[in-house]
């Protein structure tokens, strides 16, 4: 039994059209060495799309691919991530199910206040398949809370769980702002368990759970990704064999000058010397701190324009983190959406009297409050049903916090109080 794990797609992901192409290319290698390998299946856990609603190109794209996939009679299932999910259901993958290209295997019902999820089985193999979507801000933890595991680790035969989740035993020191939940989250026993949103390389057996597998992402989503990466890839399992396939869409470089005590002048001269591979993607960073003249002095064109002379065929440029003995720039780091909500709200957290909560507690009741507020209409709901609903989804993230509010507040009223007061109005 043979088949492909691929996860953090992130098609149409990158702004820039050059880069937009090596993503599609990196896909459509990955799907090319799928039929060339003769998989059973392939499972794609997560983040095929970098929206839930794509461009049309991305989406003709993935369509153009997938049926290479049911031509060979190679099944794909999926399940939703933390990009591609959409609380309305108005998401491409349910289109591209509908089209037969592939099948969510996030099937189930809710009894008794429990989730019981349901196994797909692939007809070829008879492996037993399930997951769990991936949402923003680590909100489907919930669903794991509920999740009936009995059933799920009682069953036998091969089985695969498909997750798009940030495991604490697994994460990297680099991303320790990611929301994370420990490994116990998941059911046991399974033969695999299929990770994505994580964009790290990582195959681990512990106790209870035989191959927690990451494969990273098909092709980076970031500059910085590029750097650590200097590509993508994917899994295949063969026959209890995990291996990793390399997709290399283009040769990638990466450059970091020190500007340390240097001049501008300097700082350029060290570029024009820096020995380019012919037809790579070159990342160049630039960082420290200029002896004399400031970041804006700095000829940015004229310093690609070397480097695209020595043969680079894409050139990707950060100075962020470049500054001057008159001054310290200004520093945007590069994180995803979920990092900076998360650091906006701790560097604020306390701030307002009327919260009567502690740091930790205001930063979660913020990012609950503001998730809230980001769902969107389900299909066929009115405009008052939909209102209706986020209201009351409202009401119950505020008195959720009232009981911590209460604790810490003196002479102020909880602020559950005022808020909930404001919506009845």
């Amino acid at each position: 039994m043979k088949f492909a794990h691929i996860a953090d797609c992130h098609i149409g992901g990158w702004r820039e059209e050059t880069l937009t192409q090596l993503n599609m290319k990196a896909f459509s290698q990955a799907i090319t060495k799928c039929v060339e390998e003769h998989v059973d299946f392939v499972v794609i856990s997560g983040d095929l799309f970098n929206t839930a609603l794509p461009p049309i190109d991305a989406v003709k794209h993935v369509v153009k691919e997938l049926k290479k996939l049911k031509v060979d009679s190679i099944p794909c299932y999926t399940i939703a991530g933390s990009h591609d999910f959409s609380p309305s259901g108005k998401t491409m993958l349910a289109v591209l199910e509908e089209a037969g290209l592939c099948k969510d295997v996030v099937k189930g019902e809710v009894i008794n206040g429990k989730l019981h999820l349901r196994f797909t089985t692939d007809k070829k193999t008879g492996v037993k398949i399930t997951g769990m979507i991936g949402k923003r801000g680590m909100l489907e933890k919930g669903y794991y809370e509920d999740l009936m595991r009995e059933p799920l680790e009682q069953e036998e035969g091969f089985k695969i769980f498909m997750f798009h989740t940030a495991v604490s035993e697994l994460k990297p020191a680099s991303m320790q702002h990611m929301d994370a939940s420990p490994l116990s989250l998941l059911p046991k026993g399974f033969d695999y368990y299929a990770g994505g949103h994580v964009h790290i390389v990582k195959d681990v057996s512990l106790e209870g759970y035989k191959h927690v597998v990451y494969p990273g992402p098909l092709f980076p989503n970031s500059f910085t990704e590029l750097e650590k990466l200097s590509g993508g890839g994917f899994f295949i399992y063969d026959n209890g064999e995990v291996k990793r396939i390399s997709l290399n869409v283009i040769p990638i470089q990466s450059i970091t000058i020190s500007c340390d005590e240097k001049t501008v002048d300097e700082v350029e001269n060290e570029v024009r010397k820096a020995t380019i591979l012919e037809g790579a993607l070159v990342t160049l960073r630039l960082q420290g701190k200029l002896r004399e003249g400031k970041p804006s002095d700095l000829h940015h064109q004229e310093i690609l324009e070397a480097v695209y002379d020595k043969g680079a065929a894409i050139v990707l440029k950060s100075t962020s983190k470049v500054e001057s003995q008159q001054f310290e720039e200004i520093k945007v780091e590069q994180s995803s959406v979920e990092e900076i909500e998360k650091k906006l709200f701790s560097e604020h957290a306390g701030q307002h009297k009327g919260m009567n909560m502690q740091p930790e507690e205001e930063i979660q009741f913020s990012q609950e409050l503001l998730n809230t507020l980001s769902e969107e209409p389900h299909e066929g709901e009115k405009k008052y049903e939909f209102e209706e609903r986020i209201v009351e989804h409202v009401k119950k993230v505020i008195e959720a916090s009232s009981s911590a509010a209460i604790q810490h507040q003196d002479s102020q009223p909880p602020l559950s109080s005022s808020l909930l007061g404001r919506l009845r109005n």
